[in-house]
């Protein structure tokens, strides 16, 4: 039986199904190809990231196709329901990242918090003849312990991120349109399980009060923003904003707007409205933290996608 790695696999990830009577391809197949690939191949079982889509015509193309794998949370690729209706099995691995999606949002906080992002472009340049101008230009920080963080979206990153911030001394609170469990529970290494609760309030409530805002939800079925204009002039002049979610819930223009305007102090984006190809506006933005949407792009966190995705892909089709 073979599987499609089309967007890349962890060698942890490929052992456990070869080890299991799967043959694997990690060559990746262009998208304009991938039905006759499956077809031509005998590909059972196909496993993507972000890069590669499986919609309507792939399922109906590909009868041969049991099962598709999304390593990581978001799903927004592959039409789901229509693939599950054909009979084929749709799974992703929804906690097997959220650790690394956490630890770059918070590392990003730090970084807008003390200018550090902006820093590091000047001071390659700059620093040598204008060690005193950039001095006082980033001696203006401020400490994330005591602010509030709002987190739009509580499900397993959001928690995740929680624990990072409480362990900071940040007040959390959150809001989602799902009863979602608001209990966070992590242990410090040496001394013992800490257990929280961390306060639900409404969209609108978390958006007027929050000091630092990270939003954590999936691209909107109607592709609008989350945080558009109205939401940005909500908030607390000076807030500081991150999208590690998908590009296109926070508008990037009326997010600009903000920034140039002073009301929103800085913003860090994993993700953009445009993948691959971003607006340059936005890139080279002076207020914007970057980085390649390499939330989940950690040793570890790849390491345990694969082989959740072998797993998954083992007990569906249980090769002889």
């Amino acid at each position: 039986m073979k599987v499609l790695a089309n967007d890349g696999i962890s060698p942890s990830g490929k052992k456990k199904l070869e080890a299991a009577g799967f043959e694997v391809e990690t060559n990746h197949v262009e998208q304009d190809k991938l039905i006759d690939y499956i077809n031509e191949n005998d590909v059972m079982a196909i496993c993507v990231r972000s890069a590669t889509t499986v919609r309507k015509e792939v399922f109906d193309a590909c009868p041969g196709l049991k099962f598709v794998g999304r390593g990581g949370v978001g799903m927004d690729n592959i039409d789901v329901e229509y693939g599950r209706d054909k009979g084929v099995t749709v799974a992703n691995t929804p906690a097997s990242s959220s650790q690394s999606v956490a630890e770059l949002v918070m590392g990003q906080l730090f970084s807008l918090a003390r200018f550090t992002y902006d820093a590091n472009r000047e001071m390659p340049a700059n620093g040598k003849d204008e060690f005193k101008k950039l001095k006082k230009k980033y001696g203006k920080g401020k400490e994330l312990r005591e602010k509030t963080l709002g987190i739009i979206g509580f499900g397993r990153i959001g928690r995740a991120l929680a624990q990072y911030a409480l362990g900071c001394g940040m007040k959390v609170i959150c809001a989602d349109i799902f009863d979602v469990d608001t209990h966070v529970s992590f242990e410090v290494q040496g001394y013992g399980n800490i257990e929280v609760e961390v306060e639900k309030v409404t969209f609108d409530a978390l958006v007027r009060s929050a000091d630092v805002i990270s939003i954590h939800v999936p691209k909107q079925s109607d592709g609008s923003a989350v945080i558009g204009k109205r939401e940005l002039e909500a908030m607390k002049p000076g807030v500081i904003l991150a999208n590690a979610a998908r590009g296109g819930v926070i508008d990037e223009t009326a997010l600009m707007e903000a920034l140039d305007s002073g009301h929103v102090s800085a913003a860090a984006l994993d993700v953009f409205e445009n993948e691959p190809t971003p607006d340059e506006k936005v890139l080279k933005h002076n207020k914007i933290a970057l980085t390649p949407h390499i939330g989940a792009a950690t040793e570890e966190a790849q390491d345990r996608i694969g082989e959740e995705l072998a797993d998954l892909i083992t007990a569906e089709l249980k090769p002889a």
